[in-house]
């Protein structure tokens, strides 16, 4: 078999696999915000942004009201961010009760108890609309609060692994902290190394849950012909992805989700396709490096790697949208940001200390069987990126 037909039935192989992963990569998973103030002693304000349609069948579902989910879906559908408040505020008894039950603020000495302050507010946030609800919570008088949230839980059926990022100035501290399933709660007495360690492992999780930013990597590893290159073009995506992901989760650059995702999605495609247009000039002398100029790369390999380094811009803002941090500047919230960034960087240096090698040992052995693997996971992989393309788009 030569290697055209390899790869076209690389091609409807890959179509076949990846059509069982889902299109969205994030779109399994949910973002609830939280921030948390003092406005007098024995009250604690906690300002919650919850996406709506969750929020609508979560509710509805808890409390059977099929009112709430009728009246809270055709708002949805009209797209009208008042009428969407409006619902939320008719319903305001069934959406506080699951609210407020899944939603605790807790002393030593008990609960705290919780009452709304105004009515619903929508607007859009990572492209989707998010409902803002104001919780006064009065609790006895104590050094510190714990929060607790099991909002959007993975039993429930709708979402998975749904992240609470709270940020919060309370206690004569401020800071910010990131609860999961596996670590629900958070105390503000809790130490910086703790509340580091809970963001070093939710960037840990967001890569490996990420399933477009892995296949990224895989298709810049499966066009790497030799370490230097797998080096060079780790080290462009890390740096042009760390700077877009400061500018973005401080609030100084600011990207719509609904922009992000797709171009995610085509640079997925572009760099996978990108080996396989290799493939098809230069046949099996693609796998062949030159020894001239600087690194030792040659056009093709710097054209690649200013293209690894412009999609990883974006990507960059991909990683902070899963924060959805806007908050302003300081320095608790930017080390907050770095270890997160740091639990990415852990993740992506195992997958090419994994996959390299093996690779790397494949076209030792055979030049050809390795040219072959390489060809057949960036046919995989690009026709992953343009189904999520298309979906993406399609909205």
């Amino acid at each position: 078999m030569n290697l055209r037909r390899c790869l076209a039935l690389g091609l409807a192989t890959a179509a076949l696999v990846f059509s069982a992963v889902s299109a969205a990569a994030h779109g399994f998973s949910s973002v609830v915000y939280v921030t948390m103030t003092a406005p007098e002693p024995g009250v604690v304000r906690t300002e919650l942004a919850l996406e709506y349609d969750l929020l609508v069948y979560s509710a509805a579902s808890e409390s059977q009201d099929g009112a709430l989910y009728d009246d809270g879906i055709a708002a949805w559908d009209s797209g009208d961010f008042e009428a969407q408040a409006a619902a939320i505020d008719q319903h305001a008894v069934p959406v506080l009760a699951y609210v407020t039950q899944r939603f605790v603020v807790a002393t030593d000495d008990g609960d705290c108890s919780p009452r709304p302050v105004g009515g619903a507010s929508v607007r859009l946030r990572d492209g989707v609309p998010y409902v803002t609800l104001v919780l006064d919570h009065t609790c006895p008088q104590a050094d510190a609060h714990t929060l607790t949230s099991t909002l959007f839980g993975d039993s429930e059926g709708f979402v998975r692994d749904t992240k609470t990022i709270v940020t919060y100035d309370l206690d004569h501290r401020s800071g910010s902290a990131a609860l999961d399933g596996a670590n629900p709660s958070f105390s503000t007495q809790q130490s910086n190394l703790q509340r580091f360690g809970e963001f070093f492992w939710l960037g840990m999780e967001h890569l490996i849950g990420g399933l477009d930013h892995v296949l990224f990597l895989l298709a810049i590893i499966a066009g790497s012909r030799r370490l230097r290159e797998i080096v060079l073009a780790a080290t462009a995506f890390t740096l042009a992805h760390s700077v877009t992901f400061i500018l973005a989760a401080t609030g100084l650059v600011h990207v719509s989700a609904r922009i992000i995702e797709p171009v995610i999605a085509l640079s997925i495609a572009a760099v996978a396709g990108w080996h396989l247009w290799q493939i098809r000039a230069h046949g099996l002398h693609a796998a062949e490096l030159p020894g001239a100029g600087a690194f030792r790369l040659d056009r093709a390999g710097w054209v690649r790697l200013a293209v690894v380094f412009g999609f990883g811009l974006v990507h960059g803002l991909g990683f902070a949208s899963a924060l959805g941090i806007d908050e302003p500047w300081s320095w608790q919230l930017l080390w907050s940001l770095l270890v997160f960034n740091l639990g990415l960087e852990v993740v992506q240096l195992g997958i090419i200390a994994v996959v390299f090698p093996l690779l790397a040992l494949l076209r030792h052995r055979s030049q050809k069987a390795g040219l072959w693997v390489t060809g057949l996971l960036a046919a995989g992989v690009s026709v992953m990126g343009l189904v999520w393309f298309v979906q993406r788009l399609a909205g």
